[in-house]
């Protein structure tokens, strides 16, 4: 375990400076599922004790939280694929698959933090609608929540891997 969480190691270089507490946030979650992970077999990834969601949901969900707000932040609408994707989040998984699902949480999480790098600051304030009831937010808004939901996974992660280990 690291000695100091991401938002004790300094800015991260180039990422504006109202933003950093999203892009540590989104570090910590990648570093803190790294941490967690480690050793589980197939069936502690698929797991569902006492009917909370499993390790894999919970992985493969922080990616996809991550990517569908970060795309309501920029403006956009979800794609196919995205809906695809959000279908699946809670489908089981093969150890076979936990290389791919953590290489996507990790692409996921350098993707953020290079587009928290190119936000234009003066457009945090600017109005986002999010999911088909065009609920509004902004694009702040947006990306805090995608950082902040992630990490409320990974809190339901750490639970859920101490149980199922």
């Amino acid at each position: 375990m690291a000695e100091t969480e991401w938002w004790q190691r300094g800015p991260v270089e180039g990422v504006p400076d109202v933003l950093q507490p999203v892009a540590h946030i989104l570090l910590q979650v990648r570093e803190s599922v790294g941490e967690l992970i480690p050793g589980l077999t197939e069936e502690q990834w698929n797991a569902r004790p006492a009917g909370v969601a499993s390790v894999a949901f919970h992985v493969k969900h922080m990616t996809g939280v991550i990517d569908r707000l970060f795309t309501y932040a920029r403006g956009d609408a979800l794609s196919d694929a995205q809906f695809v994707a959000l279908r699946v989040e809670k489908a089981p998984l093969s150890l076979a698959e936990v290389p791919d699902i953590l290489d996507a949480l990790d692409r996921r999480v350098e993707m953020a933090i290079d587009e928290l790098r190119g936000v234009d600051v003066a457009t945090l304030g600017d109005f986002r609608p999010v999911g088909r009831s065009k609920l509004p937010s902004t694009v702040i808004g947006c990306l805090v929540h995608g950082a902040e939901h992630a990490m409320r996974h990974v809190g339901q992660l750490s639970v859920t891997t101490r149980v199922v280990r």
